[in-house]
């Protein structure tokens, strides 16, 4: 059931749970990123599954960023970092596209922010999105990669990504360079169409993962969107013994969202 209240949705367990307790233990030291981290909302859930972990937010929209402070302070979770950057490609500065709106056929009182969820790095294909999603205000953001952050942060591997980047996923994959070899497990947002301009769609995805070394052992589709979990064959050695521990088969991929 869809939870359109913040408290609730927070306060909800990651669908993810199940999963990612079946690859890493309730009390491991994680590195954990959540890559277009809006209100931070993910990330709180992701530290009650994990407590010991360290949970970095990158998060560029100052009012998000707001969010994000506000909701760590609320939820007393002490392991979450901000980071007041966009990942991409590259070092710098870019354009950023800030979505907003509201869906004509729910309440203006829940306490719910439809409109702040799809704001991207990337110029927005208004034919391809819904006719209330608007996106009226462009603003410049700093960026970073995912190769600064291993260097910066003096780490040796990143444990799981959430990344939710509205079609500037091989941005951030691409900037991560050689140490994309260091990332255990990502879940990323796919698309069939161009939700923004030049955004790379669902097999473009599956190509450069798969020729970057990992397995899609997840993938769901809600119509020409969906969500995808792979894993890193350097650590998840063959799908056999990933298939032994999931007690399930696979053959290329697999649906079982």
């Amino acid at each position: 059931m869809t939870i359109y209240n913040r408290d609730n949705y927070i306060l909800t367990d990651s669908p993810l749970k199940k999963d990612l307790l079946k690859l890493f233990k309730k009390n491991d030291k994680l590195t954990i990123l959540d890559i277009g981290g809006c209100e931070g909302e993910e990330s709180i859930r992701y530290s009650r599954i994990f407590p010991f972990s360290s949970i970095y937010i990158f998060e560029p929209v100052p009012e998000n960023q707001k969010l994000v402070n506000e909701n760590i302070i609320k939820y007393k979770a002490k392991n979450i970092e901000l980071i007041p950057l966009a990942v991409s490609d590259e070092d710098g500065f870019s354009e950023f596209y800030i979505s907003s709106g509201h869906p004509e056929n729910h309440p203006k009182n829940l306490d719910w922010d439809f409109g702040n969820k799809s704001s991207s790095l990337l110029f927005p294909e208004s034919s391809n999105n819904p006719n209330w999603l608007n996106f009226n205000e462009k603003i410049n953001v700093q960026t970073t990669t995912l190769d600064n952050f291993f260097i910066n942060y003096k780490i040796d591997q990143i444990d799981f990504v959430h990344m939710d980047v509205q079609g500037a996923e091989l941005k951030v994959l691409i900037g991560a360079n050689d140490h994309i070899r260091h990332i255990k497990a990502i879940w990323l947002e796919v698309a069939n169409v161009e939700l923004y301009k030049s955004q790379p769609l669902t097999r473009n995805i599956e190509n450069f993962m798969n020729s970057n070394g990992f397995y899609l052992i997840k993938s769901k589709m809600n119509g020409q969107v969906g969500d995808q979990f792979y894993l890193n064959k350097k650590y998840y050695k063959t799908i056999s013994l990933f298939n032994r521990r999931f007690q399930l088969f696979f053959k290329n991929k697999v649906n079982y969202f």
